[in-house]
């Protein structure tokens, strides 16, 4: 073992820092470090989870990546899909594809005595993965397509239901306007409510049976208006969408969930600058109070100092001494506040105990993600900067006499 870290790790655990000055300074040390590592732990792992629960929720409910007719204009009314160049069976084997949905929109207007609200009825097919829209449902079920004959039930959002007054197993009445033509009337069961949190989504979408919507359109029994594809995972939509790209023909294009509401992507943006600009202040906080804890310890350690310079120890080892000293008294603020930062968001993840207002935020209660290389990468780069910071002051060392410092005291 080398002669600083053996030194340092001798002062460090000496009963002497009891009874003095270095009892202060080390609790106020660690006290920092571990306010710095729990709120940058509440940062990141609120921050990410924010991120990754809202592209989430936008991809289990349209898909990961769309792909739509390149006739399709700024209405919700989809066109007919071409299915020249389109070869869905290669996207299916893609290995990061979990599954694929056809669908088709047109868009309406649901009326009773109570009131009226203009929807985007979604039609969808007997692929409809019911098992990943089951996590937003609160009442009922989803519509049992076999895509024999029509079926008149339909999932509508807890906005449209409370605006409406309606309820499950309730009728509605649903306007569709064609182009030149008369408007259509639908009479639809409501067999399901459900919320994602997403106010553009809630506030328009209904699901219901794509053969209604083929037959409003004018569609052919096996046309679709577009086909949702799910991943595996919601990060690797931008691996996979390259190769997407090259399996959907000339005469359709392929479009991200996260490009679908160009509004909630920009403001999840923002987290990516928030978590930087608070883990920079922290940084800087920690930083600063190590830096002082350094110099407070040198002072208060001068005779020490000038004692081991006159046995000979160089400049260096004395300021690598004083070093892994600080940097010692470090770890347990380290530890401490991994144990409390995760304990807090462990409550929060599995508790829910904090709650957002999902109009705003996107998400009902602040979610958590539990990245564990966040969380060392967190605890290592405090550290290390740590370690680095202190260099240019210990050189304070450097300055002491030894003649004087060991009369001093």
């Amino acid at each position: 073992m080398s002669f600083p870290l053996y030194f340092s790790r001798k002062i460090a655990l000496s009963k002497d820092n009891k009874n003095n000055l270095s009892r202060v300074i080390i609790f106020i040390g660690r006290l920092s470090v571990a306010l710095g590592i729990i709120v940058s732990l509440i940062t990141v792992s609120t921050g990410f989870g924010s991120k990754k629960a809202i592209k989430e929720r936008l991809a289990d409910f349209s898909g990961h990546i769309t792909i739509k007719s390149t006739r399709s204009n700024s209405s919700y009314n989809t066109s007919v899909l071409d299915n020249n160049g389109l070869e869905l069976n290669k996207i299916k084997a893609l290995p990061d594809v979990q599954s694929v949905q056809k669908y088709a929109m047109v868009t309406g207007i649901m009326r009773n005595e109570h009131n009226f609200a203009g929807v985007i009825f979604k039609g969808v097919g007997k692929d409809f993965d019911s098992l990943r829209f089951k996590k937003f449902l609160i009442a009922g079920t989803t519509p049992k397509i076999t895509e024999q004959g029509y079926n008149n039930g339909i999932t509508i959002s807890q906005k449209v239901a409370n605006d409406l007054h309606l309820k499950v197993k309730d009728s509605i009445v649903t306007i569709f306007s064609k182009t030149d033509q008369k408007p259509v009337y639908r009479k639809f069961e409501v067999v399901g409510i459900y919320k994602t949190d997403i106010k553009m989504i809630d506030d328009q979408f209904v699901i219901g049976d794509i053969n209604q919507v083929r037959k409003i359109q004018d569609m052919k029994p096996d046309e679709a208006g577009g086909i949702d594809i799910f991943l595996d995972n919601v990060n690797d939509i931008d691996a996979v969408f390259p190769d997407v790209e090259k399996l959907i023909g000339y005469k359709n294009y392929a479009e991200k969930a996260t490009e679908k509401y160009p509004q909630i992507t920009d403001w999840i943006s923002i987290f990516d600058t928030n978590i930087a600009l608070i883990i920079i202040i922290m940084l800087i906080v920690v930083v600063i109070n190590i830096i002082m804890v350094l110099l407070i310890l040198i002072i208060e350690r001068t005779n020490s100092i000038g004692l081991l310079k006159t046995l000979g120890a160089s400049n260096g080892q004395i300021r690598a001494t004083f070093i892994n000293y600080t940097l010692i008294i470090m770890v347990p603020g380290l530890l401490y506040g991994n144990l409390i930062g995760i304990g807090l968001l462990l409550l929060q993840k599995f508790l829910g105990i904090i709650r957002l207002n999902p109009e705003n935020y996107y998400v009902s209660t602040v979610p958590v993600d539990l990245n564990p290389v966040a969380i060392i990468s967190i605890s290592l780069g405090i550290l290390l900067i740590s370690g680095l910071a202190l260099i240019i002051p210990s050189y304070l060392i450097s300055k002491i006499s030894p003649v004087k410092a060991i009369k001093y005291n």
